[in-house]
């Protein structure tokens, strides 16, 4: 089966390697973004699918706009692909470019469709407290995410998985999924499953003001909140901003949700029920461990943080470092 692979960043790269390593296909051309400049030294960095084709030496596209760039058109229609795959590229094909593949263009989402369709699934399903989550690959139409359905796999979400978490483990799935997905049809075994439109939620892009941390939301809130958008999330202390990057809620939860060395902390909350601060107050401080923020309802504990123009620390580092004590605020970040 010979394929065009358009993919950009390292969630893709799982899949093309699989691609990339099996027997039965054959990756013609990859189409990614644009090299893009970093802020240390200015240099334009490859996206990390041009890495993994440069080093398989493969032909690699990158038009600023693929759908309005006749040349990357005519390339396509010269290769005589049977298939088109599509795993965050970062641009919409024209519905001219979804009708070259002999077979079908076919998109391998990070969601269970037709929940979360758009550009960050990982980060809102995370957002809104999902328990579970899973990659869908599916027939490309012209709308965004809106084709049919070819298979899908899911995985559970775990109380302290992060996007990053998250994504690592569904960019491996998706490449086991889209070569079960390719296999089965070219064989003619899967029958594609329309989406029910009403049913369907979005995943918009990230914003900055979706960083900021309000410590009057409750303290599961916050929680999804800093790792569905991790490692953004912002709050200010002492008058500066400081990324809080990972947390665990202390209440609403079971035992079994935390990991051993946290499990404790619950046995302590009755403690911790008879004081009532302002939300973004610390109410206590864990030996080894870190900071225990009041929300609008629970207690937040702040297991990793960043201040500006430093590395991510542990939360008991930031405690010793700043010399935190009890009844120091939090503010909304911005």
């Amino acid at each position: 089966m010979k394929i065009v692979f358009f993919g950009t960043p390292q969630f893709a790269v799982p899949t093309l390697e699989k691609l990339l390593n099996h027997s039965e296909f054959e990756v013609l051309a990859v189409v990614t973004q644009p090299d893009k400049r970093r802020e240390r030294g200015n240099k334009l960095t490859p996206t990390p699918v041009k890495a993994i084709a440069t080093a398989h030496n493969l032909p690699v596209w990158q038009p600023e706009r693929v759908k309005k760039d006749t040349e990357t058109l005519s390339k396509l229609k010269e290769l005589d692909a049977d298939v088109f795959v599509v795993v965050a590229y970062g641009q919409i094909l024209s519905a001219k470019i979804l009708k070259i593949p002999k077979l079908a263009c076919i998109n391998v989402h990070g969601s269970i469709l037709p929940k979360y369709r758009g550009a960050a699934p990982i980060q809102w399903c995370l957002y809104n407290g999902e328990s579970e989550t899973g990659i869908t690959t599916m027939l490309m139409d012209v709308g965004m995410d809106t084709g049919a359905m070819l298979q899908i796999a899911t995985t559970p979400i775990g109380l302290l998985d992060n996007a990053q978490d998250l994504a690592e483990r569904l960019a491996a799935i998706g490449g086991d999924l889209l070569v079960e997905t390719l296999l089965k049809l070219e064989r003619q075994e899967i029958q594609p499953i329309p989406q029910d439109n009403l049913a369907a939620t979005y995943a918009p892009l990230i914003q900055k003001p979706d960083y900021a941390l309000d410590w009057s939301k409750s303290a599961m809130q916050l929680h999804n909140q800093i790792r569905g958008f991790y490692p953004n999330c912002t709050a200010t202390f002492r008058n500066n901003l400081l990324k809080i990057t990972a947390s665990a809620p202390l209440s609403s939860v079971g035992d079994g949700d935390l990991p051993p060395e946290l499990q404790e902390l619950l046995h302590r909350l009755p403690d911790l029920s008879n004081t009532l601060d302002k939300p973004g107050v610390v109410v206590s401080i864990i030996k080894g461990i870190g900071a225990i923020v009041q929300t609008g309802e629970g207690f937040l504990l702040l297991r990793e943080v960043q201040l500006a123009g430093k590395r991510p620390q542990s939360g008991w580092d930031f405690v010793n470092g700043s010399r935190l004590t009890v009844g120091e605020v939090f503010g909304t970040g911005s």
